[in-house]
């Protein structure tokens, strides 16, 4: 009878895919487990605003959950575990590391007083973990797409990043587990699969032979022949090897929409972000992309405001949006993020002039939408149903339809119109 009474756990997601990834993961081991009445925050620390809204959230979480275990982990809990074992709130703190372990879960789930015998913070070194599990889970966020992480982790150490510091250094899973859990997403009737990692092309850097991204798309291609579409998240195009780009040139199933890395469009501000392309090496990337696979469309990340930005350096990073012809902008303010060498950077920049290029480059990508969106009328799409009225298209273009469709179908339907930044079908 008390099983029946027991409360599942609650869960919180803040930040990337990934986390979303390993929430769900999370979910099936503190199930195992039988954790009841506690709710798990799974935090982000991209920003020193995404700290700041991880801990207003948990002040929430107490709030509505005022007899509930409240357990934070994820990359804030990682990089800043002091900051949340300070609040009363909190009951535990737990690494990027330890969330994913299922042990982990069981300790937790010992009983209600589990705190007493253990210590608060549970945050080992992330640098020392070597290996990345291929955690089984069934996908999320719809039927029709599912999200396998092949990778985590970042070798590089871009000046603005404190990721590393949550992450760890970059290890990939084995393309046999990738593969045998697509192939077991796919039987479950997923007609979509996402590749999601912390950084994406240096997957295989760590594994036998030093096999490169494009290596396992194509041999996900190739042994899983019933997947309809194969799509990858974010990538650093200066990463891209010879065999995605053939695979970007000739293979179908790999959706036509590649998020980019790129951060900055002036190259002395590359130089200081410490990243690895210069300007003319993203437009070149673009530009080959898109003569293999004209029908490509791209995302970027870029930060306004970086340290020593002068006018000039930002207006190269307006530029870049239409050099590349960049139509889905993630747009970044930046944000000091102690630890970083950035944020030891003497000439920063004001927070006002800040917001205002942030807003200047969403307009921009605001623009470039509208521009993608009116040339797709009249054309034919397949179209992956999200929900009974909406899909996205292989750009990963929203498209609105009336009439209910077959959610997780792959509907082929000309485009009539556009209506509040959405195609109709």
């Amino acid at each position: 009878m008390a099983d029946t009474l027991k409360t599942p756990p609650k869960f919180t997601t803040l930040g990337c895919r990934l986390n979303a990834y390993e929430t769900e993961a999370m979910k099936a081991m503190s199930q195992e487990a039988g954790l009841d009445n506690a709710v798990i925050v799974n935090t982000c620390a991209v920003t020193a605003e995404a700290v700041r809204k991880a801990r207003q959230e948990i002040r929430r979480l107490r709030r509505e959950n005022p007899d509930a275990n409240i357990i934070v982990t994820g990359c804030a809990a990682q990089t800043e575990p002091e900051t949340f074992a300070r609040m009363d709130e909190v009951t535990r703190v737990i690494g990027n590391t330890e969330k994913m372990q299922p042990e982990t879960w069981h300790d937790i789930a010992r009983g209600p007083d589990f705190i007493g015998d253990t210590e608060k913070v549970q945050v080992d070194d992330i640098m020392s973990v070597t290996e990345t599990a291929g955690h089984l889970i069934d996908g999320f966020g719809t039927r029709s797409r599912a999200y396998v992480q092949v990778q985590n982790g970042c070798d590089h150490r871009c000046t603005f990043c404190i990721i590393p510091y949550g992450r760890g250094n970059s290890r990939s899973v084995p393309a046999g587990v990738v593969v045998d859990q697509i192939k077991r997403l796919v039987d479950k009737g997923f007609n979509e699969v996402v590749l999601t990692g912390v950084d994406l092309t240096s997957w295989g850097a760590d594994l036998p032979m030093t096999p490169r991204l494009g290596d396992l798309v194509m041999r996900i291609l190739r042994l899983v022949p019933d997947l309809r579409r194969l799509r990858i998240s974010s990538i650093d195009s200066i990463e891209a090897d010879d065999a995605l780009m053939l695979a970007i040139a000739t293979e179908h199933r790999l959706m036509p929409h590649l998020h980019l890395s790129l951060q900055h469009g002036d190259d002395l501000i590359l130089k200081r972000m410490a990243r690895r392309h210069l300007r003319d090496d993203a437009i070149a990337f673009c530009e080959e992309a898109r003569r293999l696979r004209p029908d490509m469309t791209f995302g970027a990340d870029i930060i306004a405001g970086f340290p020593t930005e002068t006018d000039a350096h930002f207006e190269n990073s307006l530029k870049l949006v239409t050099d590349c012809d960049l139509t889905w902008l993630h747009v970044f303010p930046y944000s000091k993020r102690e630890g970083t060498p950035a944020a030891k950077i003497p000439n920063q920049v004001n927070g006002n002039v800040i917001k205002d290029r942030a807003a200047r480059l969403r307009a921009a990508g605001d623009a470039q939408v509208a521009k993608h969106l009116a040339a797709q009328m009249g054309k034919t799409h397949h179209i992956l149903m999200e929900n009974p009225h909406m899909g996205r298209t292989e750009q990963f273009t929203e498209v609105h339809f009336d009439t209910p469709q077959t959610e997780g179908a792959i509907v082929t339907a000309p485009i009539s119109g556009i209506r509040n930044g959405q195609l109709l079908a």
